[in-house]
């Protein structure tokens, strides 16, 4: 087929699938600018979008079309690359599964028979788009600094610190929620440090029985207790260098916070079975969630050994503090997981926004971003929805368009306005400052015809037979 082209346009192409080509369709096609192509399987298409750069895509679905024959076409429909309009047969669009599957999988869709402006138009439209998809270079998802994600006051303060404390060797104390991030607070302060080039080396003080802990933090030589088979090296040691991080430290059990605290104020260590103190030089980042302020007042956390770990303090904002960074990292979230779904995703719905920026989110980011892949996974539409991130009922209310905001407003008006006048329309309409063929659509439209009793809505006496005109008016506009 010879390609026809709009006069200074680029060449466009559009990839037909169907059981058979459409001589017809490709006819109409070049004379209104487009060259057709023809696949007659998706195995077919998915071949020639990979060799073609194709915009456009345009499946004919059968009349019996069964879950089977979507799911295939499904399978080529999925690319990014391309935007698909589908050619249906009329009433087709009722169906559940077939509106399901244009919702999901097209762009936009025609009534067969369409040799016609209307596919022109969507053929276009969706040209248009797929090529704004191709010139604009696709940005990295948007950080914020130290490899973290967030713009918000909070986070900026956080950054402004880290950079601070990186270039100090004073041991630092991160506090905060579980989920927020101090971990990778921790390692940002360590990759500015001059220690970047050594060991980071994180041990969670919660996550080890409190008898192995001491075994852990200073290691052992063989035969020092039962099952010691080896010597084993320490974290501290381990880290020699460079920097340890102690995350949880409020956790760590009383006997082994007084071992610690002689190993920061010596900076020696001694391997359990070991004859001698070995000098190790490590930067001390500690974290908690527990109130160590509050622990240390109930005398289960050390006062000499807290001051020995919060000379620099830095806090980590609560993801219900941080107001659109909660958007900001669900978007990244959503980037790094939507190959893991079934479905090509579009983003995040408007009451799925809602919904997050309502949630209290007490698992912090760490929760955000689960429910965010879990949503990628079990979503069944083109965006992830408040249902889909499976939030309390709550927190899942729609989100509330200014259209919306303006029908519930004149309809509270009108009805207001009825009930102050009796419901006598002349009365209420000059109220309104509307004319009575005006109220009767708008009563119409906001399905307000009748009055609380269940009657008619009442005329005020001399102007009746006005009113019944304006309404048959009103009707026949409707």
């Amino acid at each position: 087929m010879t390609t026809t082209c709009i006069p200074g346009d680029t060449e466009r192409t559009v990839l037909h699938v169907s059981n058979s080509p459409d001589q017809n369709l490709a006819k109409f096609l070049a004379a209104s600018g487009w060259q057709a192509v023809h696949a007659k399987s998706t195995a077919i298409a998915e071949r020639m979008i990979e060799r073609g750069n194709i915009k456009v895509g345009l499946v004919e679905l059968p009349g019996n079309c069964t879950s089977q024959h979507l799911s295939a076409l499904a399978s080529c429909m999925r690319r990014v690359e391309t935007n698909w309009v589908a050619q249906i047969s009329p009433g087709q669009a009722d169906d559940e599964l077939v509106s399901r599957f244009i919702l999901d999988y097209c762009f936009d869709f025609v009534t067969r028979p369409c040799l016609n402006d209307r596919l022109v138009f969507a053929l276009g439209h969706a040209h248009g788009l797929s090529s704004l998809r191709h010139t604009q270079v696709t940005p990295e998802p948007s950080l914020g600094r130290h490899g973290m994600v967030g713009h918000c006051e909070a986070m900026q303060q956080l950054y402004r610190r880290i950079d601070k404390c990186g270039v100090t060797e004073a041991p630092v104390f991160i506090a905060g929620e579980s989920g927020t991030g101090k971990e990778l607070t921790a390692r940002a302060i360590h990759d500015r440090s001059p220690r970047a080039a050594q060991a980071f080396v994180a041990i969670n003080c919660a996550a080890i029985p409190p008898t192995l802990l001491q075994a852990e933090l200073f290691g052992h030589e063989r035969g020092a207790f039962t099952g010691a088979l080896q010597r084993k090296i320490g974290r501290i040691e381990s880290a020699n260098g460079g920097t340890l991080f102690l995350d949880e430290i409020g956790d760590m059990p009383h006997e082994c916070q007084a071992v610690l605290l002689r190993f920061l104020q010596e900076g020696t260590i001694e391997r359990l079975g070991g004859s001698g103190p070995i000098k190790v030089d490590v930067r001390i980042i500690s974290a908690t969630h527990v109130d160590l302020d509050k622990a240390v007042e109930d005398e289960r956390f050390r006062s000499d050994l807290y001051h020995r770990l919060c000379v620099l303090r830095l806090v980590e904002p609560p993801l219900r503090e941080r107001g659109g960074d909660i958007k900001l990292l669900a978007n990244y979230a959503l980037s790094m997981y939507k190959q893991d779904g079934a479905r090509k995703l579009r983003g995040l719905s408007s009451d799925a926004i809602v919904a997050m920026a309502n949630y209290s989110w007490p698992g912090n980011v760490r929760e955000l971003i689960n429910c965010v892949r879990r949503a990628v996974v079990m979503s069944e539409g083109r965006f992830i929805t408040a249902s889909d991130l499976g939030l309390p009922e709550s927190a899942n209310g729609p989100a509330v368009t200014l259209a919306e905001i303006r029908s519930k407003a004149e309809r509270d008006a009108i009805e207001h306005a009825l009930q102050r006048h009796g419901y006598k329309l002349s009365e209420a309409a000059v109220e309104l400052g509307i004319s009575r063929a005006t109220l009767y659509r708008l009563m119409h439209a906001n399905r307000l015809h009748q009055d609380p009793s269940g009657g008619r809505a009442s005329n005020a006496g001399s102007g009746a037979d006005a009113d019944e005109e304006a309404e048959r008016q009103a009707q026949s506009l409707a």
